[in-house]
């Protein structure tokens, strides 16, 4: 324990880490005990005082983009720039709070060897300190803010990833055997266990990786077996990406990094939004986005696609569109021809669903993906 709190002590003088480790139990307990002791000496220093909780900060302006030197995979980073959680200024007083609480939980978890989801945090917390977190969003915050402190992933702190993700098609994933191409429509389940994704073993004769970002179209191509036509996996995380379908993406482009990863997004910012934290991850957790990054290609829907669409399949943008737009438009992390795209979709004042393309049949999906794969000489 002692070699455990000396490394620890050593990490906390070293204020040039700006990525989350993978730690063991032990290591996270030691962080959290390093910090309650520097806590209790300035708070019984001669000249007492409250200290404040430095964090690496999560706002855009503290992140970056960095590229890869052996890769084609870029990824938001997040550089050497602090906010502070303080219990005297009345605006962070609660969230102050609220990170010994969280990092309290934590403690118990580890100590216990137990995983939980951050919903199931959400309700402890909510009974034993209803005073400080009303709400989940509240929890997920405060949960990144000792990220952001300890400097080590979520997953280190015991806390799962609650997964919607679902994957499909020409994959074998062997803890026990499974075969993604028998799971029919509904597809087979990724566990929210970072553990267990780590330790599948992984085998395919796909050619492709097709990231699908609504659950109705994945079902619609696992019903069509379009993976029996393309030699492909399908893989969704029914809307905006959760860690562990990101993270077991990730793994799939490390073991076969010579399969495209090709992504079918709505023609729409949220589409873009979705498809750009499959490929760069996220500013909230830009502490371990390096983990999740993948090189993802912008399949469709694009704007060359519009001619397939009926007038009728067009529909206004919403005002929360053109807050997604604004968004990624201020953003450094948008490549050249990805920020002509939304210009064009904020100019026109349109978006369209990738449902749109049923005016050709239920069957063309399948279709226009063979297309669009031989148009971009994927093959």
């Amino acid at each position: 324990m002692e070699d455990l709190r000396e490394s620890s002590m050593r990490f906390f003088s070293d204020q040039n880490l700006c990525y989350a480790d993978i730690l063991s139990p032990s290591e996270v307990r030691a962080r959290i005990e390093v910090t309650v002791l520097n806590f209790l000496r300035i708070l019984t220093a001669p000249a007492p005082a409250i200290s404040d909780l430095s964090l690496i900060s999560r706002d855009s302006s503290n992140s970056r983009v960095s590229q890869g030197l052996l890769t084609q995979v870029s990824w938001i980073f997040l550089s050497h720039s602090f906010c502070t959680r303080s219990l005297m200024r009345a605006n962070t007083a609660k969230a102050f709070i609220r990170v010994w609480k969280v990092m309290e939980m934590c403690f118990r978890i580890l100590v216990q060897e137990k995983r939980v989801t951050q919903r199931e945090l959400f309700y402890k917390l909510l009974c034993d300190s209803p005073d400080y977190f009303t709400s989940q969003l509240q929890v997920n915050r405060t949960i990144q803010d000792v990220v952001a402190l300890l400097r080590c992933s979520r997953f280190s702190l015991g806390i799962m990833a609650s997964s919607r993700g679902l994957v499909a098609g020409r994959l074998l994933l062997q803890a026990q055997v499974v075969d993604c191409s028998a799971c029919g429509s509904s597809g087979h389940p990724i566990s929210g266990d970072l553990s267990l994704l780590e330790k599948l073993v992984l085998k395919t004769d796909a050619r492709y990786i097709i990231v699908v970002e609504k659950h109705a179209i994945f079902q619609r191509l696992a019903e069509d077996c379009i993976f029996n036509q393309i030699p492909s996996i399908l893989i969704t995380a029914r809307g905006y990406p959760d860690i562990a379908t990101r993270f077991l993406l990730h793994r799939l482009s490390w073991a076969f990094p010579h399969l495209p990863i090709l992504a079918l997004v709505d023609w729409n910012p949220a589409g873009l939004a979705i498809l750009c934290t499959f490929k760069y991850g996220s500013i909230g957790m830009g502490l371990e986005a390096y983990r999740y990054a993948c090189n993802v290609k912008w399949m469709g829907l694009r704007g060359d696609d519009l001619q397939l669409i009926s007038e009728q399949s067009m529909v206004p943008l919403k005002q929360r569109d053109l807050q997604i737009a604004k968004g990624l438009m201020s953003s450094e992390i948008l490549q050249e021809n990805y920020r002509e795209e939304l210009a064009v979709m904020v100019e026109r004042g349109q978006r369209v669903e990738i449902e749109a393309l049923y005016f050709h049949g239920y069957d063309y999906l399948g279709k226009y993906i063979a297309k669009k794969i031989v148009q971009a000489n994927y093959i």
